[in-house]
């Protein structure tokens, strides 16, 4: 009797266990009777987690730089005449006075800028801005402000633009001359206008030229994303440091295919330095006309190998001519620097001040000579029509 109350207990107590576990599960785990797999996750501790941020992230660059990168938005009035044959003076003489108004518009445009220091001076690409008859700069803290033009180089394809800030946060410059293929670096920008971004790359390459962008190219090329609107922006290292402003990139659908220049950051200070102080960059002029050497050439001038620039014309009453350069002198050297070519023969006077004295190393009918000059300043480019 005892045994059959003991067995009857126990099973009781049996039933009301696996009746508490069934109404446990019920409310905890739901999924356990509607047929779905309970989900688990193996997360890794919150130190590893640290250290992996820590390794993989550029964070820390981005907070350094971002604050100094500007959304610039121009606005521009374009007056256009509905069939551009009403321009035709024939056309104007037949027609008279009942010829129809010009129609005029407003065009939008937009692009990035730098902020360079804290009195408010901002570098950005001249095409950005040019023909711009309104410029406003968006700040990364959301702040809007009118800016005006300083100044514009478009052999270099870069501008100086003025905001009225004495809390202007400006962005810290590193060193483009340093810069080795294959580092890292971060693009900031405002691409297609959507609000400012950051894309990642490397250094693809330093130092291209003959690309056809601007008259003095010295660009260096990275992977990282550049878009329509990055244009003006910020190139900078992992430590978050100026080392280019993004200027172009090489598409045929007009999107980033990871071939992007920027300008690196040697020359626009130079540049933005000289537009600051004097409203304009000044650079050095000979007044020559140069071409490049062939073999056939430097064959027939009696030279053993290819090298230095042919004078193909010399301008009246300039530099060169004050000199005594001749038509056929073949220009080897500029203060003992290895001539290579017309654009390095370029680039060797534009980089002296007007008013320096070089010593060129002429090769003429057989002979070497030297001949020393005082430079001018380079005329400035005419203004392109809108």
């Amino acid at each position: 009797m005892r045994l059959r109350t003991l067995i009857s207990f126990a099973a009781e107590a049996i039933t009301a266990g696996l009746a508490f576990a069934f109404v446990l599960l019920l409310l905890f785990k739901p999924e356990t009777f509607e047929g779905r797999p309970s989900v688990e996750f193996v997360e890794a501790p919150s130190s590893q987690r640290a250290a992996v941020t820590t390794m993989a992230s550029y964070a820390d660059a981005v907070d350094t730089a971002a604050p100094a990168v500007v959304n610039v938005y121009t606005r521009k009035l374009v007056t256009q005449r509905s069939n551009p044959l009403f321009d035709d003076p024939f056309f104007r003489r037949f027609f008279g006075n009942k010829l129809p108004e010009p129609q005029k518009r407003l065009e939008n445009s937009l692009g990035s800028g730098v902020i360079v220091n804290n009195q408010g001076f901002i570098l950005t690409n001249n095409h950005v801005i040019s023909g711009a008859d309104e410029i406003e700069v968006a700040l990364h803290d959301g702040r809007s402000i009118a800016a005006a033009i300083v100044g514009t180089d478009p052999e270099s394809d870069l501008a100086v633009l003025k905001v009225d800030l004495n809390d202007a946060p400006a962005i810290v410059f590193g060193q483009s001359e340093t810069l080795r293929v294959g580092d890292v670096v971060l693009a900031i920008g405002n691409p297609f206008g959507v609000g400012q971004t950051v894309t990642s790359g490397i250094i693809s390459a330093t130092g291209r030229s003959r690309l056809g962008l601007s008259t003095f190219e010295n660009f260096i090329q990275t992977d990282a994303a550049i878009n329509p609107g990055n244009s003006g922006g910020a190139l900078v290292n992992s430590l978050g440091q100026l080392i280019g402003i993004n200027t172009a990139i090489f598409s045929r659908s007009g999107g980033s295919q990871g071939i992007g220049f920027a300008i690196p950051v040697s020359l626009a200070k130079g540049v933005m330095k000289q537009i600051i102080e004097h409203g304009r960059a000044l650079r050095g002029w000979l007044g020559v006309e140069v071409q490049d050497l062939n073999p056939t050439l430097a064959e027939s001038f009696g030279l053993s190998e290819v090298g230095g620039a042919l004078v193909a014309g010399v301008q009246q009453d300039g530099p060169a001519a004050v000199a005594g350069l001749e038509l056929g002198d073949i220009i080897t050297l500029v203060n003992g620097n290895a001539i290579t070519g017309s654009r390095s023969l370029m680039d060797a006077i534009a980089n002296n001040p007007p008013g320096t004295v070089l010593t060129l190393d002429v090769f003429r009918h057989k002979q070497q000579l030297q001949i020393k000059t005082v430079i001018g300043e380079r005329p400035q480019p005419a203004p392109q029509r809108q």
